[in-house]
């Protein structure tokens, strides 16, 4: 129902982006890149780079944008890549942006462009895998690159590509990632109006397109519980202030912050432990236990929230123990909720069914996953969609996950990803 009372109140819209696309075949553009995207894709799959290690993965970007006689800037946010296709007539500016970093995993896959790379985490040597799928979203976007500047005569205004670094956050130390993009300009000179980025999903079948408007992921904030107890054999437990004990308590009550001070019925929020370390033997009390977790929101209520009844419930709960807790939120970093712009999403709603198809055209709900995709949408109105990669012989039920070793997308998906950047692009400049 919210897709048809969308649809009737844009058919405005419908009209004026239809009109428009039947200028432009983009279809069969669509059609004649498609070889390239897939080259494209399996080099960066072969050669994936961990976060802001991106090094080739750049050069590789960068040298064929050049080649399309963009303007090209390397080095953003360490080793980002921004381009500019100038079309010579005022209109609005569009960004599109791709991720490029690999992850810390060992492919299992069985591809003849399955990768064989390594790189250093953590101080260590580990292998380097593309698996979620940002080698797809790299070569989307060039191939929308190509397309667009074939079509530069049709376009008014100028189109910015963002490739982006550090998507999956930035090695321990350092930044990276939207945000250090952000504070870097790349929304400025010439100034972004809107932003439209998608995310390959190896769960929805090929040739589908997921959306929702408002918060359609989560915002992140790790934290950080130190308890300070008092040491003690374990066989007199009256002598200690046992931390164990009172993290058991802590953990037990953070969960009702979801399960019993949120109204659940309006959004979704998750308060999770991930790590607990304290002691190293059974028969001595520790002094101390250390504890992180993560916090997930859609909307900023749920978040104020949290940030409010978290402190109160580790102070309380660490008196009547009689010990001490030592609180951080955030821990290191934080990302914003994916926020969806409503009026953009329903201007573009007939451009995803036009593309897509309707019956393809899906609407979604939100997810407690996250996207750094976040910081360019606190700044502008921008839309994150989800572009199927699932082979329609495989059911969602075996297919692998992302972020593991099995992670598995068709190439197939790719030319609706290419076809939805390109035409976002179109419609965008039409209607503004």
């Amino acid at each position: 129902m919210y897709q048809k009372l969308l649809s009737l109140a844009f058919a405005g819209l419908t009209s004026v982006s239809a009109a428009y696309a039947t200028q432009i075949n983009v279809d069969e553009l669509a059609n004649k890149v498609e070889p390239d995207v897939i080259k494209w894709r399996h080099h960066f799959h072969e050669f994936p780079e961990l976060s802001n290690r991106e090094f080739k993965t750049a050069e590789y970007v960068a040298d064929y944008l050049k080649s399309l006689g963009l303007e090209v800037q390397t080095g953003v946010a360490k080793t980002g890549v921004v381009a500019i296709l100038d079309s010579g007539k005022p209109g609005p500016v569009v960004a599109l942006r791709a991720d490029m970093d690999g992850l810390p995993v060992k492919e299992q896959n069985d591809l003849s462009y399955r990768s064989k790379q390594v790189g250093e985490y953590n101080g260590k040597e580990v292998p380097v895998m593309h698996a979620c799928g940002h080698d797809t979203h790299m070569a989307m976007l060039m191939g929308a690159a190509k397309i667009l500047t074939e079509i530069k005569g049709d376009l008014k205004g100028k189109v910015k590509f963002i490739f982006q670094p550090a998507e999956e956050g930035a090695p321990a130390g350092e930044k990276g990632g939207a945000e250090v993009m952000v504070a870097e300009g790349v929304l400025k000179n010439p100034d972004v109006d809107a932003i439209f980025g998608l995310h390959i999903n190896a769960n929805t079948d090929v040739g589908k397109v997921r959306y929702n408007a408002g918060g359609t992921m989560a915002a992140v904030d790790p934290f950080k519980i130190v308890i300070h107890g008092k040491q003690a054999h374990g066989a007199y437990p009256w002598k200690s202030v046992d931390p164990v004990v009172t993290a058991a308590q802590m953990i037990m009550s953070i969960q009702t912050i979801v399960s019993r001070e949120l109204k659940l019925i309006d959004d979704a929020a998750v308060v999770s432990i991930g790590s607990i370390h304290g002691g190293n033997r059974s028969n001595i009390i520790p002094n101390e236990v250390e504890m992180v977790g993560t916090i997930r929101t859609l909307n900023e209520a749920a978040r104020d929230h949290i940030y409010e009844s978290l402190p109160r419930k580790v102070k309380a709960i660490a008196e009547s123990m009689g010990a001490e807790a030592e609180l951080t939120l955030p821990l290191d970093y934080y990302y914003p909720i994916t926020y969806n712009d409503p009026e953009l999403t329903k201007a573009m709603l007939p451009t995803m069914q036009r593309t897509a198809g309707v019956e393809n055209t899906l609407l979604s709900k939100p997810v407690t996953g996250a996207e750094d995709f976040s910081f360019f949408q606190e700044q502008i109105p921008g839309l994150y969609v989800w572009v199927g990669g699932k082979p329609l012989d495989v059911s969602e039920e075996d297919s692998p996950a992302h972020h593991t070793p099995e992670f598995y997308v068709d190439d197939e998906g790719m030319k609706l990803g290419v076809k939805l950047l390109t035409n976002f692009t179109l419609d965008y400049m039409a209607q503004h």
